[in-house]
């Protein structure tokens, strides 16, 4: 029998899976796919390759969870560090994000002047800085009081930061400033809406500013792409099972039996890696059937478009790029694209002289179920955005010679989810409402995006380390 069974390679599946060898426990992981990484893992199109979603790493770096977590696992990551982080284009005029707030006002200032520029951006700088140094603080959910006892954790934090928990971002801002010109606005507003996966006016001004804030710690390139760095970090595992999707689980007085299309693996504990609103369709238990349905209303059914390219190019871009226009595309909830290239002596990635190209947008997954206009749709947003790129980005149309565009459908039928981005947390869902690391079920837990503590691999990482915690180990 084993001692864990991890369902699901994404970021938190994968860490928890490593780092729980890593301490000697017998611990097997379920991958559906033959990649590792889920919605951040690397996939072949035709002879080309591509990162599937998540293209950078941050919180890597001494004093950040992410470092912490690898270094509890004994894994040290081939990285490339990326300054500036992200080169904003807006109008026709670029700000570049370098980690050095000094080199980022003086860049911001000649776009966005404004006389509280510095005083702003000084308490974003700090606030990410305090917030990453503080610990002891965990979360739980295997009881009522058990809960309370792990919220007490957070009155430090609460005490300290309370100011900027109780105002939603928008409303701080406009305050703060007094006022702002609607492209700056929009500016503040597409670097939140990427990282916290929610507009200003739905978080508070905590969340927001950690968001805007990311850029000032160190951010990385992954060469070869995420899924080498999943492969990296999980190869001293002994049981690790690709292309092996979980049919259903069952639970037992004293262990789990997970079922697959060949096997049935004992378990005395799971970890699920997949999202809180689905994972009950895993059981036939009425009791577990009813703790996953009350979170099946946090299912905001965000999802993004993809666009995949490879070009033939001598230029020099940048790692990322945040195209902002006027207007929302068509059939997305954005007017901002995030662009990302691979790195230019990355052989692993694109061959030598070629670019492999991500990009996203945010969409709701309702959208594309529309079986009549779906073809469509995806035909007119995929050109759109190409040509959107091009002419940002000064690239030829000649230079491309791939590019396959994917909706929430695609990430449906690969990763078995069409919500993208995780469980914001917003002003209508703060810490007691969020779902924890664990159950009120015995043995069952869980890692990702859509439980404690949020998304992006700061989020995840704290989640596994509030997990780690959870069991003891």
């Amino acid at each position: 029998m084993k001692e864990y069974a991890v369902v699901g390679s994404g970021i938190g599946g994968s860490s928890i899976a490593a780092y729980l060898h890593a301490k000697g426990h017998d611990t097997v992981l379920f991958e559906k796919e033959p990649y590792l990484g889920g919605c951040s893992s690397t996939f072949s199109h035709g002879p080309y390759r591509y990162n599937t979603g998540a293209t950078t790493l941050a919180g890597y770096q001494d004093g950040h969870i992410v470092k912490a977590m690898f270094e509890r696992i004994g894994f040290t990551p081939e990285l490339i560090e990326t300054d500036p982080a992200i080169v904003i284009l807006q109008n026709g005029r670029s700000v570049p994000r370098y980690r050095n707030l000094e080199s980022f006002l003086s860049a911001l200032e000649k776009v966005h002047p404004h006389s509280k520029n510095r005083a702003f951006w000084t308490l974003v700088h700090t606030l990410s800085q305090q917030f990453y140094s503080m610990n002891g603080h965990y979360y739980t959910n295997r009881s009522l009081f058990a809960k309370g006892i792990s919220l007490v954790s957070y009155l430090p934090l609460l005490m300290k930061f309370q100011r900027y928990l109780r105002t939603d971002a928008y409303t701080f801002i406009d305050r703060f400033f007094g006022g702002i010109s609607p492209d700056y606005q929009a500016f503040l507003e597409a670097q939140i809406f990427i990282v916290a996966q929610a507009k200003s006016r739905e978080v508070n001004f905590f969340t927001a500013a950690l968001s805007l804030g990311y850029t000032f710690n160190e951010t990385h390139y992954v060469p070869g792409g995420f899924s080498r760095l999943f492969d990296a970090m999980t190869a001293s595992m002994t049981d690790l099972r690709r292309s092996t999707p979980v049919e259903r689980i069952e639970q037992f007085e004293d262990h789990f039996v997970v079922h697959t299309k060949d096997e049935a693996i004992k378990a005395r504990n799971v970890i699920l890696n997949s999202t809180v609103y689905e994972s009950g369709k895993l059981f036939n238990d009425d009791a577990i059937g009813d703790y996953y349905r009350r979170y099946e209303k946090l299912d905001n059914h965000q999802s993004s478009f993809m666009l995949y390219m490879t070009i033939k190019s001598d230029k020099k871009f940048e790692h990322h790029y945040q195209i902002i226009e006027e207007m929302d595309f068509p059939y997305t909830l954005s007017n901002a694209l995030f662009v990302s290239f691979s790195d230019e002596n990355d052989d692993l990635l694109a061959p030598k002289g070629y670019y492999s190209i991500t990009v996203s947008i945010h969409t709701d997954s309702r959208r594309w179920n529309d079986a009549k206009n779906y073809r469509f749709q995806k035909k007119v947003l995929g050109n759109l955005l190409l040509k959107t790129i091009c002419a940002k980005l000064d690239i030829d149309e000649a230079e491309i010679v791939h590019y396959v565009s994917a909706t929430p459908k695609t990430f449906g039928r690969y990763i078995n989810r069409t919500q993208l981005g995780g469980n914001a947390i917003t002003m209508k869902n703060f810490l007691p409402k969020l779902p924890a690391n664990d159950t009120p079920i015995e043995g069952l837990y869980h890692v990702g995006d859509t439980v404690y503590a949020a998304q992006g691999w700061p989020g995840v990482m704290l989640g596994v380390q509030n997990l780690t915690r959870l069991l003891h180990v």
